[in-house]
Parts: structure tokens; sequence; C-alpha cells
């Protein structure tokens, strides 16, 4: 009895390393893998493949990790020359914020059979985070492209030292609101159901922030402060302001993605503020036509740099 028991085990034992094995060996043989244009993930193999395997559409099974139920439809598979590259072609555009897992039911090379393949296609996360920043500041502009926050904008854009100033305080207090909005929201609105109280508390999250501010903008920089003006107190209902927690709510994103998306807000209102006030400044030595002096150049000139953005309009990075 405790013979066979022993002979159980063994074969048990074997049986787990033998499929271990494959596994690894499996998993091992895939090199890299990344998505490749809006429908296609490209996959490099270690060695040359089976071709009439490999580019049986029935032999995968694909889907976005948080959809593990929801087969992804393959087009086609189609193998390098050489072997060692893959391409699959899928029949709709690929969600790539989103990891999708490749399982390959078999994988043959040099006649040994490898067994399953199972990875996953994501992209990086750097690259991930850089898009946003560059989204947030460049691409979909809040002044230039969505046209909010025009009020201060307009206001402290005179005189380049201004600008300056009201760029940086502007990016401190939208990152500062932002992630304290965050916080509020995920930890203690969500969880009680109270989202629907998330625009009066992120109001008075940014109430706090500038009246903070104002106060230490007061007793270090007085000067700055009398040329901020009323201005400083237009902070408190910007649009942009608030429209930057509101916007990280509705893409859900987690805590670095937030700072990144606020940080990249606050430094497009910074860029756009210094690229008018350079021109505002250049404005007062030009013959402008009296009826188009003061405002009206200004909103001209703002429309222009308006169109100027519209090219960074559908730009993908990464």
């Amino acid at each position: 009895m405790v013979r066979y028991k022993s002979l159980a085990i063994f074969v048990l034992i074997t049986l787990f390393i033998t499929v271990s094995n494959v596994w690894a060996s499996a998993g091992s043989f895939i090199k890299k893998a990344s998505f490749l244009k809006k429908d296609k993930i490209i996959i490099f193999f270690a060695g040359p493949v089976d071709k009439k395997i490999v580019e049986d559409i029935d032999n995968y099974y694909v889907y976005e990790s948080t959809d593990p139920d929801i087969p992804l439809k393959i087009k086609g598979a189609s193998l390098s020359e050489d072997g060692k590259t893959l391409i699959l072609t899928f029949t709709e555009e690929l969600n790539q914020h989103s990891p999708h897992v490749v399982v390959i039911k078999k994988l043959v090379s040099a006649g040994r059979n490898l067994g399953v393949a199972s990875f996953t296609v994501r992209k990086s996360y750097a690259g991930f985070l850089f898009s946003i920043l560059i989204g947030a500041m460049l691409v979909h502009n809040f002044v230039f492209t969505k046209y909010l926050g025009l009020c201060v904008f307009f206001g402290t854009s005179k005189r380049k030292a201004t600008a300056i100033g009201m760029g940086i305080t502007f990016t401190i207090v939208m990152v500062c609101s932002a992630m304290i909005s965050w916080f509020l929201y995920n930890y203690v609105l969500k969880p009680l159901n109270l989202q629907f109280f998330q625009v009066v508390i992120f109001i008075g999250i940014v109430s706090l922030i500038v009246q903070a501010v104002d106060i230490i903008l007061r007793k270090i920089n007085p000067f700055l402060f009398k040329a901020f003006g009323i201005y400083l107190m237009l902070v408190l209902a910007n649009c942009v302001i608030l429209a930057v927690p509101l916007l990280i709510v509705v893409n859900g994103y987690n805590a670095i993605e937030a700072f990144v998306f606020s940080l990249g807000a606050g430094l497009g209102y910074f860029l756009a503020l210094f690229l008018m006030s350079s021109v505002r400044e250049k404005l007062e030595l030009a013959n402008v036509p009296p009826s188009y002096q003061g405002l009206s150049i200004a909103f001209i000139t703002a429309g222009l740099f308006g169109l100027a953005f519209m090219g960074f309009s559908g730009m993908s990075i990464f």
C-alpha cells in the first residue's frame, strides 16, 4: 500500500514538473509583444515557429484584462519569412489604454511542442503618463482649445512678469486642488455614494487653497499680490480649476495620473499666459488702429493662437 502511494506521488510530481517546464518554455519563448497601429499586435519569438499553426486564428484567445469573458475577434495572423515575428490583425480598433491578454493555445518550434503561451500586451506606462501630460498641456490646452479661464487669462497677460507669477500660482492651486479633490472623491464621496456633492466639495477645496495663497502672497510678495488684484479672487470660481478634478473623475485616473494631468493643465495655462503676455507687450509698440486697441486686438491675438494650437489636434503620443 505504501509502495502504491509513493508511486502515485512520484507520478504527480513528474507531471507537475513536465507541465511547469512546458508553460515556462512557452512563456519564455515570447521575447516581446506590443501594440502596432490601432488594430494590430506584434509578437516577437525567440526562434522560428510553425507557420501553419501560428497563422490559424482559432489558435488564439485575446481579451482585455478587464473583460476576460469577451474575446476579441481576430481578422488575420501574418508570420514573417524568418518565422520570428507575428502580426495579429483585429476586426476592430483596440483600446490601447487597457492591457490585453493574448493566449496562444499551441506553440510549435523546430518540431517541439511548447504548449500554451499566455502573455500581456500593454503600453509603456511612462509613455502613457507623458501622453497625459502633453495632452493636457498642448493637444487639449484649456485656454486655446477649450476656451476656459479667459477672464483671468486676459486680465493678467498684459505684462510678462505678472503672467509668469499668475501661471505659477495657477499651476500650484490646480495641482493641490486636484489631488485633494481626487483623495476626497475616492476615499470619502465614492464609498458613501455622495458623488452628487462633488461640484460643491471641489469648489470648497479650491476656495480654501486660493485663500491660503492669498495670505501667503500678502506676506511674501506684496507687489505681485497687488499686480494680481481682483483676478486672484476670480481663481476661486475659475472654470479651469473646477474642470480639472471633474475630468479626472470622468477619466478614472489614479493618483499618479491625476497629478500628471493637473500638472499638464497648469503648465498649459502657464504657457498660454506667457505667450499672450509676450505678444501683448510688443503690441503696445505696434501701430494698432484705435478701434482695435485694448481687448479687441487681444481677442484677435488669442484667436490666432487658438488656430495655431488646432495643429496639435489629433496628435497621438505613445
